[in-house]
């Protein structure tokens, strides 16, 4: 399984000071949580001080919100890059149960950020005051494919944006999120491609059975 970093700017040497506390916070956090990760670790994976690291962020939990926030607006972003309106329903719906497991597979920092929310039950997200609006556009997204299908007579009209999106989540967040237990216990041996590849199409099948008629 590839893994790139959330979509850090550039080469992490040539980034700003405020850049490299911020990317290392998203690793930390991702592997420690809020609690286990320290400030003092940010500034070292940084190559500063704790200092500057309250400098730029004022302490760790304004920081983890923005992290979390970070997170959530570049899996929005990469959803919107997709274009799918140029897209007849049935292809803009493949491409985007495929893209989403892709996104999941290949940022599993993003996975554990959010399992680690989760947690938490959500108490830092709820401190957001943007997280909402963020996440708006994977509604209505969805929602504009299903209209086009709808119309069309290809997608059942009581299907909701809603469950869609918790179909596609659920999905894509399984293969990452309990990769090594599942692994170890049902796959060991396995190719991890071609299962990529498998479950990627599986996705996609049980989502098109789901909204068609």
């Amino acid at each position: 399984m590839e893994h790139h970093d959330i979509d850090l700017p550039g080469h992490f040497d040539d980034a700003s000071l405020k850049e490299k506390i911020f990317f290392s916070a998203i690793s930390l956090f991702a592997e420690y949580g809020l609690s286990g990760a320290r400030m003092e670790q940010i500034a070292d994976r940084a190559g500063t001080t704790k200092r500057m690291v309250v400098y730029h962020f004022r302490n760790k939990e304004t920081l983890y919100v923005q992290v979390l926030e970070y997170v959530y607006i570049q899996i929005r972003a990469a959803e919107q890059r997709l274009n799918l309106t140029t897209l007849p329903p049935v292809e803009a719906m493949v491409q985007l149960v495929e893209s989403s497991f892709e996104y999941h597979a290949t940022h599993p920092d993003f996975v554990r950020i959010i399992c680690m929310e989760n947690m938490q039950r959500g108490r830092y997200a709820q401190n957001s005051t943007v997280l909402r609006e963020i996440n708006r556009s994977a509604l209505t997204l969805l929602e504009d494919v299903l209209t086009r299908g709808q119309q069309k007579q290809l997608f059942n009209k009581a299907v909701s944006a809603r469950d869609v999106h918790r179909l596609i989540s659920s999905f894509s967040f399984h293969h990452v999120a309990n990769s090594y237990t599942f692994s170890l216990l049902f796959e060991e041996g396995t190719d991890s491609a071609a299962q990529l590849t498998h479950y990627r199409e599986m996705a996609v099948q049980v989502v098109l059975r789901f909204i068609c008629p």
